[in-house]
This record gives C-alpha cells, sequence and structure tokens, in this order.
C-alpha cells in the first residue's frame, strides 16, 4: 500500500515527556518529507502552538488544530473552521461554573479560563506545555461567565479539568443532556474537551484528505490518546505509542516505541524506507 499523509499527534507522540523534541525526530520527519509524503499535525493544541512544533520540524502544511475545528496553514485563512456559537459558549459555561472544575476557552487567537484552583496538576502541566503568552494571550478571570457577558466569544473548544473522575462523569453527563449540538470528548482521567458537534481529530483528517484527495487508507495516523482511537482505527494504518493506554493500542494497526524511547522515529523509518517517492512511482506510472 501506497501512504500519501502521514498524522501526528504532538504531545504524548511527537514530544518526549519533557515536552522536548528529539533529533531523530526531526531527521525521521525528513526522511518522510523526501519521500513525497504530506505530513501534518493532528493535535488538541491551539492553532499558534502546533504552528510553533511544525517551524521547528520544518513542516509547512495544514494543520489539524483545537481537536478537528481549526484547520489551517495560516492564522487569518483557515481551510476549515468550527465554532460553538457566543450563545451556547456562555450558556456551557454557566453550567460549568456549579462544578468544582477549571474551565478554559481555546480560541484561535487567545485564552480565557476561570481561576478556581483545584488539586489535580493537569492544569498546570497544561500551562507549562502551552505556548509563549507573548504571541498567544493567556487570561484568567474570577467568573468567566461574568467576562464572557462583556465580551462575547464563539469557541473552537472549551477544556475542562477535574479533580474526580466522578464529577467529570456527571458535568459530561449534564452537558450533553442540555446541549444536544456539542460533543464531549474525554482526553484522560481529569480532562474534557467541549466542541461543535461531528468535531474530531478523525474528521480533522477526513477534511483535510478531502481537500487534499487522499482516502484515509492512504494515511498513516500516529497517537497516544484516547482522542486519537478514531482516526487511528480509520487510517490505512493506525500507530499507537508504546505509552498509549491499552484500548488505543488494541485499536492499532502497529505499536511502536514509547515518545521517549524515539518512538516516531523508529516506526516512520521502519515503514517508509520501504516506500518509493511518490513523485518518482508517478514518473514510472506515466510512462
Amino acid at each position: 500500500m501506497l501512504y500519501r499523509l502521514l498524522a501526528l499527534n504532538i504531545d504524548g507522540t511527537l514530544l518526549r515527556s519533557n515536552g522536548r523534541l528529539q533529533h531523530s525526530t526531526k531527521d525521521a520527519i525528513e526522511f518522510v518529507q523526501k519521500k513525497d509524503v504530506y505530513i501534518t499535525l493532528v493535535t488538541n493544541r491551539h492553532f499558534q502552538s502546533a504552528k510553533k512544533v511544525a517551524k521547528a520540524l520544518k513542516i509547512d502544511s495544514h494543520l489539524i488544530t483545537h481537536g478537528g475545528a481549526f484547520i489551517g496553514n495560516r492564522l487569518d485563512e483557515p481551510l476549515y473552521v468550527k465554532r460553538i456559537s457566543e450563545e451556547k459558549t456562555f450558556n456551557i459555561v454557566q453550567v460549568l461554573e456549579y462544578f468544582n472544575c477549571n474551565i478554559r476557552i481555546i480560541h484561535e487567537r487567545f485564552s480565557i479560563g476561570n481561576r478556581k484552583k483545584i488539586s489535580s496538576n493537569l492544569v498546570s502541566k497544561m500551562l507549562l506545555n502551552s505556548s509563549d503568552p507573548l504571541f498567544y494571550p493567556i487570561q484568567f478571570v474570577e467568573s468567566l461567565a461574568d467576562a464572557l457577558i462583556d465580551e462575547p466569544v464563539a469557541a473552537p473548544k472549551i477544556d475542562v479539568y477535574f479533580d474526580t473522575k466522578e464529577e467529570l462523569k456527571e458535568a459530561e453527563k449534564t452537558i450533553l443532556d442540555s446541549f444536544y449540538d456539542v460533543d464531549v470528548i474525554e482526553v484522560h482521567d481529569g480532562k474534557i474537551e467541549i466542541v461543535p458537534k461531528g468535531i474530531s481529530k478523525l474528521n480533522g483528517l477526513q477534511v483535510l484528505g478531502n481537500h487534499l484527495g487522499i482516502k484515509l487508507d492512504e494515511m498513516v495516523a500516529i497517537g497516544d490518546g484516547l482522542d486519537d482511537l478514531d482516526m487511528i482505527q480509520q487510517a490505512g494504518l493506525g500507530v499507537a505509542m508504546g505509552n498509549a493506554p491499552f484500548e488505543v493500542k488494541r485499536a492499532a494497526d502497529w505499536i511502536t516505541r514509547s515518545n521517549d524511547e524515539q518512538g516516531v522515529s523508529y516506526m516512520v523509518k521502519e515503514h517508509f524506507r520501504k516506500q518509493y517517492p511518490i513523485k518518482f512511482l508517478n514518473k514510472i506510472k506515466n510512462r
């Protein structure tokens, strides 16, 4: 099978546990680019953060960001964007503020969240892994709902962090029962993401594939999280990182090493070394 597109998750896949890129990963990306394979990043990060990673890898392509809600190569000219309306964003935040959780509205140009303290270290990890606030403004307020009255926001994505699994499940059920036109994605035990109905990493891959004329079975998708599971299942070759949970590994066609053990570069070089450059194959086909 000839694979024409490589889709890579960022956190837990491309990046090591310390948030850094390995030199071997950069070499592997360059190796695949020489095979004329289109490379995209598929991430829950906002666009500007994903673009920073792409620049470090010398990837200049459309990126699937905000969990699939914002796709593009430039901030001001997205290929695709879908948002929760201003009114719906406000109503969802009102509901969430009854729970003990940290809420962050993730817009492509800025982020705004509440200051509620929870004991989970997920929020601090998220802030450490987020991009430099010098080019992506991050604001915290006492009441997010009050802030939205003055300055409404149509959110591509809302991140919510909880202390307990029980409260997460209760909030998830409340949101789904109250709002028919959004989806709730459980990323891991302490975090959910609220996105417009139908938005997912898999949906983002399909949108990009339609734009490029590349089918899902011509794609390789590599990820490590539960939110990567659908794209790993549906891609032509689905790859789970060694640090992925059991459910993701079970769905994958290939399990590579962990993100701290050069898992991406190992898989990419093992597989794509067998594939001739696409331009070369097309030249032979047209003779």
